[in-house]
């Protein structure tokens, strides 16, 4: 094949391609309502995929998630995209069956780059116990790649982003500073670690994370993805009417991460994902750093998920015993719930 670098067609790659919440919240907004009683989950809550009941013991998880490149690399960018993909089903609670390929790819190209990214999806698939089924295909200027995902799930174990407790603990299952490391890579500014974690991070599925949270009491779950962690833990917030407190100084992160913040290495998303949970956030004076870190858009995050606080040290017992690949870490606290409005402070 030809080299080329498949990031050079796409503005804006992997899930900082996002439409920004704002825009996408207005919407959203005005589309007709729709009701079935068996549709345990729809999109009223932001969460990260629909649950349809199908019996008593079984519901059914259903997503579609799909991004411009966010690697040079087809195979790679394959894996990122589809491990991505997958996550929602995970953030759901469930088991990954069935997937169907999402493309668009420019006539132009060589069709052995296509080949790539289909490969590096389809041993994603497979890794995660799934089964690839087909998909679609159109002609596009910039490539895009992705997958539809159903998955199943016991309908009394459903994990979705909102019902988070007071005196919940918050544990992140992967580090932050993926779409800060991505801009650095961009501008070839980056250390090879910092790549090489970058990849490592965002290639890894979120299976081992929800194996070791489906032991543990889960009040709410979510995937932390293109609106950041700060987007994200305002989702669960404004769901669970809760009041939140992040603790940016404990929060794990990519190699570098926060001395590219520094430098001004920040996806054009963070700014985005701040300005829309401006109403909700008190700060303080936390440094500019970490505010950046906490907004930036995460291409396949990790788990978020909302634990009781005496469950929270044996949980991360279990990580460890497990081999986790990823850092795993206490991200904050919730601080009440169920009350009249959301919150989030920074502490």
């Amino acid at each position: 094949m030809q080299k080329i670098r498949l990031t050079q067609f796409a503005k804006h790659g992997g899930c900082a391609a996002k439409i920004g919440p704002d825009t996408l919240g207005k919407v959203l907004g005005s589309l007709p309502k729709f009701y079935d009683e068996n549709l345990l989950v729809g999109f009223e809550t932001s969460d990260d995929a629909a649950v349809y009941k199908l019996s008593d013991d079984t519901a059914v998880i259903q997503t579609l998630d799909f991004f411009t490149p966010v690697a040079d690399d087809p195979y790679t960018f394959g894996q990122i995209a589809a491990a991505n993909a997958l996550s929602d089903i995970y953030a759901m609670g469930g088991e990954a069956k069935i997937a169907l390929n999402i493309v668009c790819f420019p006539g132009e190209l060589d069709p052995d780059y296509l080949g790539e990214i289909l490969r590096g999806g389809a041993e994603k698939v497979r890794e995660a116990g799934a089964v690839l089924v087909g998909g679609h295909s159109i002609q596009d200027d910039v490539p895009k790649y992705g997958l539809s995902v159903m998955g199943l799930v016991h309908p009394d174990r459903i994990y979705k982003n909102f019902g988070c407790k007071k005196g919940d603990v918050l544990v992140l299952t992967k580090q932050l500073g993926i779409g800060i490391v991505n801009t650095a890579v961009k501008a070839q500014m980056v250390s090879e670690s910092a790549k090489e974690e970058v990849i490592a991070v965002m290639t890894r599925l979120n299976k081992k994370a929800r194996e070791v949270l489906g032991k543990f009491t889960i009040h709410a779950c979510t995937d932390v993805t293109g609106f950041g962690l700060l987007g994200h833990c305002a989702e669960m917030a404004s769901a669970s009417r809760a009041k939140i407190c992040l603790h940016p100084q404990e929060i794990a992160c990519i190699d570098g991460a926060k001395e590219y913040a520094r430098m001004g290495l920040v996806p054009g998303g963070a700014y985005r994902n701040r300005a829309h949970v401006a109403s909700l956030l008190d700060a303080g004076d936390t440094d500019e750093m970490y505010m950046d870190l906490l907004s930036d858009p995460q291409t396949s995050g990790g788990l978020l998920a909302a634990v009781p606080k005496e469950e929270a040290e044996a949980l991360l017992e279990a990580f460890e015993k497990a081999g986790m690949e990823t850092k795993v870490s206490v991200v904050g606290t919730v601080l009440d719930s169920e009350g009249e409005e959301a919150k989030i402070y920074i502490r």
